[in-house]
């Protein structure tokens, strides 16, 4: 009763072309007709999907998938579809995906310890990257000062070097003045020496001239 129950509800809720299941732990029969009189041509067993193509009253008519049918097409009681997954089915999914997760666990286990060492690994990197990036950081600002200082050093020294350049240009000038000036005044002395010579002989001159007249009229 439970099973035309549960018939009459799928019947209900399958459409065309919808994915179903022989149900769980029974095998059954696909006939060429809507009715037992019809010719069995297939006996999938539980598990075995098929694609319901059409439904009228209590069968359904389907198309086998897989397992080698060759996509054969018959009626079946609706009764025997499911639209889940047979729970032998699911639980021996469930069991190989187990066993596949046992035997992956000592591998997954394995990396995690290696990126756990990894990541130590990165930390402790990661440590001394920042302590060499800080130590680069107070080179950088020390650099930074001292080509301040040697930029206001260098400022200093081109106008040092241009305020001696000025100076020097003048105390040149000065030298060729004074040097101009120092060989006038011994022109100008030499002059004076050879004017005062000039007199001086002169009048030694005009001295004797006078002293032989003088000579002359006392002899007389």
């Amino acid at each position: 009763m439970l099973g035309v129950i549960v018939g009459l509800c799928l019947v209900a809720h399958l459409s065309w072309a919808a994915k179903a299941y022989v149900t769980d732990s029974f095998t059954v029969t696909l006939r060429t007709g809507a009715s037992i009189e019809n010719k069995i041509i297939a006996m999938p067993s539980s598990g075995q999907p098929v694609e319901v193509l059409d439904s009228k009253e209590d069968w359904s008519y389907v198309r086998l998938l897989g397992r080698g049918e060759d996509s054969k097409e018959g009626w079946m009681l609706s009764r025997f579809l499911i639209t889940r997954l047979p729970w032998e089915m699911d639980a021996r999914a469930l069991k190989e995906e187990n066993t596949q997760l046992k035997e992956q666990l000592p591998h997954i286990e394995r990396e995690l310890t290696e990126a756990i060492h990894r990541e130590q690994n990165l930390t402790a990197r990661l440590q001394e990257n920042t302590n060499a990036f800080h130590k680069l950081q107070q080179d950088y600002e020390s650099l930074k000062r001292g080509a301040a200082e040697y930029l206001k050093l260098k400022a200093d020294y081109k106008s040092t070097r241009s305020q001696l350049e000025i100076t020097r240009k003048k105390l040149q000038r000065v030298t060729e003045e004074n040097q101009r000036l120092s060989a006038s005044e011994r022109n100008r002395g030499f002059v004076l020496g050879a004017s005062v010579l000039f007199c001086g002989l002169i009048m030694g001159l005009v001295l004797g001239t006078r002293q032989r007249k003088r000579r002359s009229s006392l002899s007389f």
